[in-house]
């Protein structure tokens, strides 16, 4: 019922940016609190960064001061500005929502839908 698309990951050097975004489109009512998520090889997936519906945030030890979450509500995107990227930022990056959906009866519900992901290289 609701669909997420990532886009913006790659390869770039150490201290450069890369900027994230994530799309939702399908039926629902409401996107609640949506984020970014982080797996390298051989670990588990990790927060990034999360914002609420009114902008409240949330963000990693690991990443604060060097990345910034936003989201566009007109929009249903949540973006992530990636800034003075590490080797150790290498990952696949995963967006996440929560939203509030209907199921046949009408009756409401919030579930947690996930991007496919997308690569994030940091060389050194």
């Amino acid at each position: 019922q609701v669909h997420l698309v990532e886009s913006g990951g790659g390869l770039v050097q150490a201290g450069g940016s890369l900027r994230l975004s994530c799309t939702a489109s399908g039926s629902f009512f409401n996107l609640n609190a949506m984020g970014w998520y982080l797996q390298a090889p051989g670990n588990q997936r990790e927060l990034v960064a999360t914002i609420t519906r009114d902008g409240s945030t949330n963000y990693a030890d690991s990443v604060k001061g060097r990345f910034t979450i936003s989201r566009d509500n007109a929009k249903n995107t949540v973006y992530l500005q990636m800034n003075s990227l590490k080797p150790e930022d290498t990952a696949v990056y995963y967006c996440s929502c929560n939203a509030e959906v209907a199921n046949r009866l009408g009756v409401r519900s919030s579930y947690a839908y996930w991007g496919q992901g997308t690569q994030v290289t940091v060389s050194s």
